[in-house]
């Protein structure tokens, strides 16, 4: 069983973001361009396509359809186990996962191997936004680590009971080898890194990985904004690629919340001014 000693992966210089965009917010970056005059893809086109042609290749995997989610896929296990052969999840004690089907296995992995698991809270709706599951507390990996499970197995939290995060592991539609993410487009993904950003509980240097299926890799150009949170893994079935570095956000980037939004996620208050 892994100890709880916090090791942090070695911190290693990136490149500057384009500054259109300060920080993180909640958009999931969906425009077209973003003005360097490189013809880019929108998203939900992009989006359109994967999700089809997982469903049409039979590479999909239930829950059905793979439309309107991260969607799960053959080969979800292998992903999970070569990532599970990197440094990065080597050195990680504390892990940030999504809730997501295709990183099942991943969640599953950490709790055998005696990590710490935080998962949000669905839409962060409550002031106690992450679950903690402790491999220490559960009798049950499997269940703990589902959907349903999580709530009620993972003990409820706040961000400020939650220990530094070694490692993120994020669910993805679509990935460029640049480490390009498109999510669903909700944007909560980027908007919990921003949340655990501003704690203090993440860093430039905290690898964030994805799963993925081969055929979630794209060619494409895709708009990505200073908001949206590049990868530092990208881990299929067959390889991983390590694209090279990019600055991450440095806090949440309030011009992109709206005032539901505002009103809908009460952690958010703590960082208002």
């Amino acid at each position: 069983m892994a100890t709880r000693t916090r090791r942090r992966a070695a911190s290693r210089p990136k490149p500057t973001r384009p500054t259109g965009v300060p920080d993180v917010g909640s958009a999931d970056g969906d425009s077209e361009s973003e003005g360097d005059g490189t013809d880019r893809v929108d998203k939900e086109a992009i989006r359109e396509r994967v999700w089809d042609d997982l469903e049409e290749s039979g590479e999909a995997r239930f829950p059905f359809p793979p439309h309107g989610r991260i969607p799960n896929f053959a080969g979800a296990s292998e992903a999970a186990e070569r990532l599970a052969e990197q440094p990065e999840w080597t050195d990680a004690t504390t892990i940030k996962a999504n809730p997501d089907a295709p990183q099942l296995p991943v969640r599953r992995r950490a709790l055998r191997e005696g990590k710490i698991v935080y998962m949000a809270v669905p839409r962060l709706r409550d002031e106690k936004c992450f679950l903690k599951l402790d491999p220490d507390e559960l009798a049950d990996y499997d269940d703990a680590t589902t959907v349903s499970g999580s709530s009620k197995h993972g003990e409820q939290v706040g961000p400020d009971e939650i220990d530094s995060v070694d490692l993120i592991v994020s669910g993805s539609v679509a990935i460029t080898e640049n480490g390009e993410r498109i999510g669903k487009g909700e944007g909560y993904s980027d908007l919990e890194y921003a949340v655990l950003r501003e704690l203090g509980l993440v860093d430039e240097s905290t690898p964030v990985a994805t799963t993925v299926h081969e055929r979630q890799v794209i060619d494409d150009a895709v708009a990505i904004g200073a908001h949206d949170v590049a990868m530092d893994l990208v881990v299929t079935p067959e390889r991983t690629v390590r694209p090279e570095g990019s600055a991450q956000p440095s806090g949440i980037d309030w011009d992109l919340l709206d005032e539901e939004r505002l009103e809908e996620i009460p952690v958010l208050d703590r960082f208002a001014t």
